[in-house]
């Protein structure tokens, strides 16, 4: 595994480290890919909804019909969170966040707060990074239920969706997730913003990887990710993409609690 020599600013040892574990885990997901794991397509979830499921919140648009794509955000909040919000805001676009809980949700609780006032899909990332899989079942239990109640503490919502940490997930985890409530989200587009600080290279980084259906993946820890995203949103507009949280995406599908989405 490559070196992970970028840091955050004006953060601190402590969040230096959960960025860092970030970084790690998305590249390591990157370079392992989903070999073995058993997913579900967006495109399937709408073409065959639950009987009697009702419909996620998606408004006026239906992917079905739609050129949809989801942009999500892992390990936040940061302090670059209220940018990427006024930008989200400016272009009317709707986000998912995967938020982590120590040192994040506990530091910046009006940001949670914010991100559902303002229609985001606000989900878990856990609580402090750790590999669910190399966890016994009581700690991925708390992992998972840990931000889920600070989350419906701040926004009046528990979570339904979670990302693993690196993306590794394996049958105990989704026992427990099925238990819990909670669906798991992968990405299908990841610009590894954890190496570069440069804005441009992570925009060609997605723009090359987009489709219709994609699950983006970023970081908004990283000083570049964010001033890379009004020109990520620009082009994919320009080329007839409309922006939609997760449970949108599967709408008129509905996420199933203990199943692995991508």
């Amino acid at each position: 595994m490559p070196s992970l020599t970028k840091k955050m600013t004006k953060t601190g040892t402590a969040f230096r480290t959960v960025g860092t574990l970030a970084a790690a885990a998305a590249l390591t997901f990157a370079l392992s890919g989903c070999s073995g794991l058993d997913t579900t397509a967006p495109s399937a979830v709408r073409a065959d909804p639950a009987a009697g499921a009702q419909a996620a919140r998606y408004g006026t648009v239906d992917c079905r019909e739609a050129k949809c794509i989801a942009l999500t955000f892992d390990a936040g909040p940061s302090e670059h969170s209220a940018r990427l919000l006024d930008i989200l805001k400016e272009k009317k676009v709707p986000a998912t966040f995967f938020l982590l809980g120590e040192r994040h949700i506990e530091r910046y609780p009006e940001l949670v707060r914010r991100m559902a006032d303002e229609g985001h899909e606000v989900a878990s990332h856990t609580w402090d990074h750790k590999i669910l899989t190399d966890l016994e079942p009581e700690e991925i239990r708390e992992e998972l239920e840990r931000p889920n109640r600070e989350i419906e503490r701040l926004t009046g919502r528990r979570p339904t969706l979670m990302r693993p940490p690196q993306g590794r997930t394996d049958d105990t985890v989704h026992e427990i997730c099925r238990e819990l409530g909670l669906s798991e989200v992968l990405w299908t587009v990841t610009a590894k913003d954890y190496t570069t600080t440069d804005s441009d290279l992570i925009g060609r980084r997605v723009l090359d990887q987009a489709s219709r259906d994609g699950i983006i993946l970023l970081h908004d820890i990283y000083d570049g990710t964010v001033p890379a995203v009004p020109g990520i949103i620009d082009a994919l507009k320009e080329r007839g993409y409309v922006f939609v949280t997760v449970p949108q995406l599967l709408a008129p599908g509905k996420p199933e609690p203990g199943t692995v989405y991508r």
